[in-house]
């Protein structure tokens, strides 16, 4: 058996702020597991997922297509029951994870799962595998919580900001768009982490992928002009992962 600084943990998932949130979540709380991303299944290969202890699963952005992405992790599961498996599962397909992904060697965790159900998730490993986490059991508990959180007015350089972190952008790729200088970027997200009160990185990337957080910064909109945002996003092309000041 391997030390545990040697544990590795593979995140899949299509969004970047799932991504530079989980790996923070690692860093600040799990820091003995090696972390590697991918966008998709298809990135993983049978020696990797082999090779990890645990593998985590954001379900958030294959709805159009559940089924069939559900079908193909269960497939996956049978030829790996050493393995741990986190699936973070929305509300709209929670009945059909629960049918498909519920097994003796999986987790099932709400997509807007806090920090510590996550943390306690990875911590238990095949503790917890064969539950469902109280965020999927009771979600109108959650809900009621975000919705009577207090408002919060972030100033429009705040909001630019967090908008280009939650595209998974770094605080460099960030001062390039905007020519602004690292300091300057640097200072305006921790001024918004003030605001928010939030403590660190892997709360500011779970309050991102919060209702409250997609609502104030209007994430379900493109940030500026298509042309504009195409052509920076061709222009900086520094990791995904980078670590973010």
């Amino acid at each position: 058996m391997l030390p545990e600084k040697y544990r590795c943990a593979v995140v899949i998932s299509r969004a970047p702020v799932i991504q530079r949130g989980l790996v923070a979540i690692m860093e600040e709380s799990l820091h003995e597991y090696e972390v590697i991303c991918c966008s998709t299944q298809q990135e993983t290969s049978f020696s990797l997922l082999q090779r990890a202890s645990i593998v985590i699963v954001d379900l958030t952005n294959d709805l159009h297509k559940a089924r069939n992405a559900c079908r193909e992790y269960a497939t996956m599961m049978v030829h790996l029951t050493e393995t741990h498996w986190v699936f973070m599962v929305p509300l709209q397909i929670y009945p059909m994870a629960v049918e498909l992904l519920l097994r003796s060697e999986s987790t099932l965790l709400s997509s807007m799962e806090p920090i510590d159900g996550i943390i306690n998730a990875i911590r238990s490993g095949s503790r917890r595998a064969g539950k469902v986490s109280e965020a999927l059991l009771s979600p109108h508990v959650y809900e009621t919580e975000s919705e009577n959180a207090p408002p919060v007015s972030l100033t429009y350089s705040e909001r630019q900001v967090l908008r280009l972190i939650s595209k998974g952008w770094g605080i460099n790729q960030i001062a390039a768009m905007l020519k602004k200088s690292n300091k300057t970027v640097s200072a305006q997200k921790n001024s918004a982490m003030r605001r928010l009160s939030l403590r660190s990185n892997a709360e500011l990337f779970a309050w991102i992928n919060s209702s409250q957080g997609a609502s104030i910064l209007n994430l379900n909109k493109t940030y500026g002009d298509d042309g504009k945002w195409k052509t920076a996003e061709q222009e900086n092309t520094l990791p995904l992962l980078n670590n973010v000041p």
